[in-house]
């Protein structure tokens, strides 16, 4: 399973960014898709889900109410709406697909497959 990501990039603080993921049809179908970060340095967090198959959401504190994840099964595509970006925001962004419905944001443990990622930097 091959899931690549765009759309990261230099920011202001405020400003949006709209990263996307595409990946395979049968992972994209079966497959709960959820965004993580590694800012320089630190641990790989997770960010959101889209759950498979209801399409529920969920979000870490830190994003909840300035980002927004999609799915869309016409492009295979997810989405990650990213608004309101603060200097913290910055980090590396990586794609996930776990099979199975979730019931919160996953753990890199429970990830079954990786993209490679994208660079999101904000600056004041």
């Amino acid at each position: 399973v091959e899931l690549v990501e765009s759309g990261g990039g230099l920011a202001r603080t405020g400003g949006s960014l709209k990263l996307s993921c595409v990946t395979s049809e049968l992972a994209f179908r079966d497959a709960s898709i959820a965004w993580f970060r590694q800012p320089l340095g630190k641990e790989r967090e997770g960010v959101s889900c889209v759950s498979a198959p209801d399409l529920t959401e969920y979000y870490a504190d830190s994003v909840k109410g300035r980002f927004f994840i999609s799915k869309d099964y016409g492009e295979e595509t997810s989405y990650l709406q990213m608004n309101n970006l603060k200097p913290e925001d910055t980090a590396v962004y990586y794609c996930a697909a776990i099979f199975g419905s979730q019931s919160r944001v996953p753990l890199t443990t429970e990830v079954h497959f990786w993209g490679k990622g994208t660079l999101v930097a904000v600056v004041s």
